[in-house]
């Protein structure tokens, strides 16, 4: 891409790759619901999600491979990284233990995501700003839908209630890092490129805050921010797992076309 300067490219193409990875894993973890949702109007719209979001991710590494311009495709930024070379975060990677864990999860990042492609919808780079615009459209649907669960748990039954508190308490530790930046983000920012994502922070509280406030729900303690970020690499045990299912057909047949 010629609108990139050769001296932030590099940190160009690992931002499209958390990007990309977000979705990716997001959009897997809610493909295993696909057959198992509590009704089938869920079912479908778990479904739908899911899609919405591996159709972004495969946007974010398409241009990712792009920027990159080493001959990988995004399928090979998708099939054939390890571990340790996914940028998503940890929070994305957590297990469907129950409905409940889902939507929560899935609430935390739809509060922050809908501000955040607002923002990056804004980029002076056209290719990004496109994907983003797009993605907001969907992403705005993806907020409604998981809030209105939210309420609806929060104040339904006491197993209800109390199933989504426990979802709440256990995953707002990885809440943090969705407001991670480091040297990537610095230079991109100062480049007018993408946004910041510490900027987003109060608006996110403020849509979370009042959420579980209407819900009946307690708010956690403040977001733990010393966690080992998944943006460097670091993920929890899942994230091993997940690759392992998602790679394997990739793996087993590279090259394969059907």
């Amino acid at each position: 891409m010629n609108d990139i300067k050769n001296e932030i490219k590099e940190d160009f193409f690992e931002y499209l790759l958390r990007l990309g990875d977000d979705r990716l894993i997001l959009g897997h973890r809610l493909s295993e619901w696909c057959g198992h949702a509590p009704i089938l109007e869920e079912d479908i719209a778990l479904a739908n999600i899911a899609l919405d979001c591996i159709g972004q991710a495969n946007a974010f590494l398409t241009l990712a491979a792009t920027v990159e311009n080493n001959y990988r495709t995004e399928d090979h930024l998708a099939y054939f990284r390890d571990e340790t070379e996914f940028k998503n975060l940890q929070l994305v990677e957590q297990p469907n233990i129950d409905f409940a864990y889902t939507i929560t999860r899935q609430f935390f990042i739809d509060a922050f995501a809908v501000h955040f492609y607002e923002e990056l919808s804004k980029s002076k780079i056209e290719d990004l700003s496109g994907i983003a615009a797009k993605a907001l459209k969907e992403v705005k649907y993806h907020l409604r839908h998981s809030r209105q669960w939210v309420l609806r748990l929060g104040d339904g039954t006491e197993e209800s209630h109390n199933k989504i508190q426990n979802a709440i308490d256990d995953l707002w530790m990885f809440t943090g890092e969705l407001f991670f930046e480091n040297d990537v983000d610095k230079k991109l920012i100062q480049e007018e490129i993408v946004p910041s994502a510490k900027s987003i922070e109060p608006k996110w509280k403020e849509v979370v805050e009042s959420t579980l406030t209407e819900a009946t729900l307690k708010i956690p303690d403040e977001p733990n921010t010393n966690l080992r970020s998944g943006r460097n690499g670091n993920h929890t045990e899942y994230l091993g797992h997940i690759l392992a299912e998602m790679q394997i057909v990739a793996r087993s047949h590279p090259g394969a076309k059907w």
